[in-house]
């Protein structure tokens, strides 16, 4: 667990993949709490990562702090980008994906529809190519909607399923989930300065095979 900034109002740490975000017994709050060495802090989720994937993430120590950072979590004013491995390259090195992203609670996946309707939501990303390796290609992309998994299906229903997908790719890849908190953006809830913290993902599979990550 690294933890990247830590003041009274907020705490900004490295989630690694694998890790519930939410604050359950071995969730990310629990495991701060072991490395502050204090059982009874005050940690609260405001955003989430899937338990599949890295990355940074901020967590409030007080109330008034979660109040203010879901708020702007509510009204977009929270910045998101992330670091994606799939296969295949998109068809325009910089563009926009927008989509109506159904969500099926029985399968626990979300899907591209056409067309409005209940449970329905608008879904919107800007990506651009970084590097290309081996029919992989390392994308950066920045969120203008929070959607489940909005990301990895968006990918996926343009036949560019992320690596390491297990729920939207059709591919056996060894490694994890390509998919990294690389950069978030915020006012801070006390003094309403807009901060922002960078988090590369570690020299291992897949990400490894993609050294522009350092010079990002």
């Amino acid at each position: 667990m690294t933890i990247l900034y830590s003041d009274p109002s907020i705490l900004v740490c490295e989630k690694p993949a694998g890790i519930n975000s939410t604050d359950i017994p071995r969730g990310l709050p629990d495991l701060v709490r072991q490395e502050l060495n204090d059982p009874n802090a005050d940690l609260r989720t405001v955003h989430r990562l899937d338990q599949v994937t890295g990355g940074i993430m901020v967590l409030a120590r007080t109330s008034q702090a979660a109040s203010e950072l879901s708020r702007q979590v509510r009204e977009g004013l929270f910045q998101k980008d992330y670091l994606a491995i799939c296969h295949f390259r998109p068809s325009e090195e910089v563009g926009v994906f927008q989509d109506l992203l159904l969500r099926d609670p029985v399968e626990r996946k979300s899907h591209v529809v056409k067309a409005p309707g209940k449970n329905v939501q608008d879904a919107k990303l800007e990506y651009r190519l970084i590097s290309r390796n081996e029919g992989l290609s390392l994308i950066r992309v920045h969120l203008l909607t929070g959607r489940t998994h909005q990301i990895r299906v968006q990918f996926s229903s343009r036949g560019l399923p992320l690596y390491g997908d297990r729920k939207y790719s059709r591919f056996p890849d060894p490694g994890p989930l390509g998919l990294w908190s690389f950069r978030i953006s915020f006012e801070h809830p006390e003094s309403g300065q807009m901060i922002s913290f960078v988090s590369r993902p570690p020299e291992t599979e897949p990400w490894n095979r993609f050294p522009a990550i350092s010079d990002l």
